[in-house]
């Protein structure tokens, strides 16, 4: 799903791949929808659905929704936490306190006690991922205007101990299950186009749709994940009764079905809109590891991004800003002439094809 979503608009760390094979208990009864993971020795959340949703192209909505319950807990099983709302003081409390850590932030952490209870409090998403009785991952979101019928996904993060667990993937279906029970079938995050594995993350493993390149959206941020750099994010839309997204949290629970094309305007994103043979570099990757431009007229174009933005954000921030300033050029001017992201491939970078 940061101020930096290395899972959302504001995240820090994503899973690499998914493990699935883990057992699913029985099917929750009517009124409750059990996420989490039984393997960790903590109960499973009991979701209460709170209004009905309309019934999607695959089935009822009742299908949809204990579908996504499902791979959500095989997907909490499988990383071997479990994944529940947080709602108690003191659960808050730890909320904001590995959110600090993660971004580095003590003095000013990037969400206040305060803020994460009237959220809760209001009905908003505050869920956290534990390891028995341990806080290792968070996210947090807030609903937009009732007619939008989307919830948008502010920060997630998971603790650094335990990157390459799928934590986050876990958070994200959880996320998705519980959006799904109150009758939403819309989430948005935004997160910074530079991190490659972020962008895999969400376009890929998620198959989140890329919708809008904002540029500076925070403004300079001075914590241990952006380093005083500008902040510009990639938003998108996780149409969650989609086709293609429905496929792609499935294989959390083992399944092997490839992406279906989408039922809304976008492209399908993932594997299958990898580079095509004729793709044309519009942002290329120099022998010195600087960016270089290429061309902007091809009918699928691919967008580098520097192999590992954080630490080059460290080691040299002024290469890094040029890295910033390259890739906000061309996403920003090919959607200008027609082209949509369609996906994402680790070695080529964005792929944007032209619908016009």
């Amino acid at each position: 799903m940061t101020s930096s979503e290395n899972l959302d608009g504001n995240s820090a760390e994503l899973p690499d791949a998914e493990l699935p094979d883990a057992a699913l208990p029985d099917a929750p009864p009517p009124d409750a929808a059990p996420i989490g993971a039984a393997s960790s020795g903590v109960a499973a959340e009991a979701v209460p659905r709170a209004r009905p949703a309309a019934v999607g192209a695959g089935g009822s909505a009742r299908d949809a929704v204990d579908e996504a319950v499902a791979s959500a807990r095989y997907a909490a099983e499988a990383a071997g936490v479990s994944v529940r709302e947080v709602t108690e003081l003191r659960d808050l409390e730890r909320v904001v306190r590995l959110l600090a850590r993660i971004w580095g932030r003590d003095a000013n952490p990037p969400m206040s006690l305060e803020l994460l209870r009237a959220l809760d409090k209001a009905g908003n998403y505050v869920g956290g991922a534990f390891v028995a009785d341990e806080l290792v991952g968070a996210c947090v979101g807030f609903f937009h205007a009732p007619a939008e019928d989307t919830l948008h996904s502010h920060i997630a993060g998971v603790s650094p101990e335990l990157v390459g667990r799928h934590v986050g993937f876990a958070l994200k279906l959880h996320q998705r299950a519980w959006t799904m029970c109150r009758g939403v079938d819309q989430i948005t995050w935004t997160f910074d186009p530079l991190v490659s594995r972020n962008a895999f993350f969400n376009i890929v493993k998620l198959a989140a749709r890329p919708v809008e390149y904002l540029p500076n959206f925070y403004g300079l941020m001075a914590d241990g994940v952006n380093r005083s750099s500008d902040t510009d994010r990639l938003l998108v839309h996780w149409p969650l009764r989609d086709p293609a997204v429905a496929a792609a949290c499935g294989r959390a629970g083992g399944g092997t079905a490839p992406p279906r094309p989408p039922s809304g305007p976008y492209p399908a994103p993932g594997p299958a809109a990898g580079p095509a043979a004729d793709a044309v570099v519009a942002l290329g990757i120099a022998a010195d590891g600087s960016p270089e431009p290429g061309r902007l007229d091809g009918a699928t174009s691919l967008v580098a991004v520097p192999p590992d933005i954080t630490g080059l954000r460290g080691t040299d921030p002024v290469l890094a800003g040029r890295w910033r300033g390259a890739v906000r050029e061309a996403m920003t001017a090919l959607p200008a002439q027609g082209a949509t992201v369609v996906g994402f491939d680790r070695t080529g970078g964005y792929v944007l094809r032209r619908n016009r």
